[in-house]
């Protein structure tokens, strides 16, 4: 306990000193012991009020401003007071409790345990947030009661409050290789080193954005030539329409500029990639939309009407809308190969064959978003080599550097590269932004594909994605759950309120998930709506892939606790 006479700086430093114990501070002194205070007599061997031979790292920093206590009368004074120790603190202690700082600092860096443990002064740091930081999704009520994450082991994040949860979805379906991978902050750390920026503009460039367009490109799709880099998956998709339309004016058809896209699709929420997104959320309050986008029904094999191929039938679906708009006016149909934020949606065999054909006998580009799929999340290192398909143009990001550092980009087939490469200087491609190529980005990317590569986490994800699919179809048996899908270390769960009609269950996801997170275990909801077609709350899964299976069989069992707990 402090006496505060108000020395209010010196008990700043003081809450800064004191590892892993919240410093409690007793105006005058006089307050009675409190759970968790700071015994000033630690650090000092019991009844003697001498310096203790050897420093208690353990007890806070009374062991080291103790000294100064002992040896400095009249600036630390220690009186007993209602069974437990006070502090009355003068202008003096300041250049003290500094200088205990400082040796505190030397001990940690000669390998005694860190001092920055120490709890986080939360109602300071939540006003602040309040105040100063708004957050995607924005909206106060959802963030009254934010965690505060602090540190990532594996597929466990921790919070400051001390709470552990199973982290069910990668943060953002991004973090495949796991959290604390101390190999990705060496890759950055040596290219700030050596080189933290310098422009990728044409006549400038290097190494790391090099390597690892040679590198993703080799492990892409066959007909693959180069790689664009952006910051993240919607700057890559709106780069994807870009190349898209460049190209057909380079060919002589710049009428085509129309994009395709699907119900429950997601590209992202910047203009066009948010006009291309068929979730109606995220376009109500920034309307109109861009024009030219246009949504066609998804391949959803449980929500398909009849009892025709979902696959066959949405493939159809695209072909019937490129007739509808002219097939000289539309320059690209846009996919997730499986559809990631609107639920999962795991399209049938049948679908991408067909719609690759039905994009060649039309003059249509395919593109692929693989922001969500690449990079092993779906058992292979890109998604659309389930369906033995290649796409025209690939946009990428979260799992090129597992969320370590903000990446994206493009893949660009033979024959797009081929009308950039030979283009007139009149016609060049005049796509830019300050941070493509960024060098340590790059590095990290690198780095990243290492890890997938040497520990073999592409095949793990097919493996042991049989595990979690598994897992989640015991849930099947469930009176709320209509469908349970999936592919490799993706998954959801689909909730009805019948399931004889499959009539949706609307406002019964956000529950699991706040049972969920009672439980340890982070997932994401995709809210119901009206489609086309109609859906249920969907419960998604992303885990990252090199998930320990007692983990993996823990996110199954709190799911289903959790969805049993809502549904009462």
């Amino acid at each position: 306990h402090v006496d505060r006479s108000g020395e209010g700086p010196v008990l700043a430093i003081l809450a800064m000193l004191a590892p892993k114990k919240a410093l409690r501070v007793a105006p005058g002194g006089s307050a009675p012991p409190l759970p968790g205070a700071i015994n000033m007599e630690q650090g000092i061997q019991a009844g003697t009020g001498k310096q203790a031979s050897q420093p208690n790292w353990k007890a806070g920093w009374g062991d080291v401003t103790s000294r100064f206590a002992h040896s400095q009368k009249g600036t630390f004074s220690l009186c007993r007071m209602r069974g437990h120790f006070g502090c009355a603190l003068t202008p003096i202690t300041l250049a003290l409790v500094t200088a205990a700082r400082a040796e505190y600092s030397q001990a940690n860096r000669q390998g005694t345990p860190p001092m920055n443990d120490a709890p986080i002064p939360m109602t300071a740091l939540d006003e602040a947030d309040r105040l100063h930081l708004i957050h995607p999704l924005h909206h106060p009520k959802d963030h009254a009661n934010a965690r505060v994450f602090t540190r990532g082991e594996g597929a466990i994040l921790h919070t400051a409050d001390g709470r552990q949860f199973i982290d069910g979805l990668s943060a953002l379906w991004n973090v495949n290789i796991g959290h604390g991978r101390k190999e990705l902050a060496a890759a950055a750390s040596a290219q700030m080193e050596k080189l933290a920026y310098a422009s990728a503009y044409a006549g400038f460039t290097n190494e790391p954005a090099i390597r690892l367009a040679e590198r993703i490109v080799g492990k892409a799709y066959g007909n693959m030539a180069a790689a664009y880099f952006t910051t993240g998956g919607a700057e890559s998709n709106e780069s994807a329409f870009k190349f898209a339309r460049y190209y057909w004016k380079r060919m002589g058809k710049p009428d085509k500029v129309k994009i395709i896209s699907r119900s429950y699709g997601y590209h992202g929420v910047t203009m066009a990639a948010m006009s291309a997104t068929s979730l109606p959320g995220y376009q109500k309050m920034f309307g109109p939309m861009v024009p030219n986008f246009h949504q066609v029904v998804p391949p959803y094999p449980y929500r398909w009407p009849g009892n025709g191929d979902a696959g066959i039938g949405a493939a159809d679906a695209a072909e019937d809308a490129i007739k509808a708009l002219g097939a000289d006016n539309v320059a690209a149909i846009i996919c997730e190969p499986v559809m990631g934020a609107g639920g999962v949606i795991v399209p049938p065999p049948t679908y991408f064959p067909r719609l690759r054909e039905i994009c060649d006998r039309h003059n249509v580009l395919l593109i692929a978003d693989e922001v969500i799929t690449g990079f092993g999340r779906t058992g292979k290192w890109f998604a659309l080599g389930h369906w033995g398909i290649e796409p025209d143009l690939m946009s990428f990001a979260k799992g090129v550097t597992s969320g370590y550092l903000p990446l994206g980009g493009v893949l660009v087939s033979k024959t797009i590269h081929k009308a950039i490469e030979e283009a007139p200087m009149d016609e060049k491609f005049m796509h830019a932004a300050t941070y493509s190529g960024h060098p340590v980005c790059c590095a990290v990317g690198l780095a990243n594909m290492d890890i997938i590569e040497n520990e073999g986490l592409v095949e793990r994800a097919a493996e042991q994605g049989k595990r979690l699919q598994a897992g989640l179809e015991t849930l099947r048996s469930l009176s709320c759950v209509g469908d349970v899908r999936g592919l490799g270390m993706l998954g959801a769960v689909e909730l009805v309120e019948d399931k004889g009609s499959k009539k949706p269950a609307l406002g019964l996801g956000a529950k699991v998930v706040g049972e969920a997170g009672k439980r340890g275990l982070i997932i994401r909801q995709r809210a119901g709506g009206d489609g086309p077609p109609p859906s249920g709350d969907s419960l998604c899964v992303a885990p990252p892939l090199m998930t320990p299976e007692a983990t993996l069989d823990q996110i199954v069992q709190i799911l289903g606790e959790s969805i049993e707990a809502a549904s009462r």
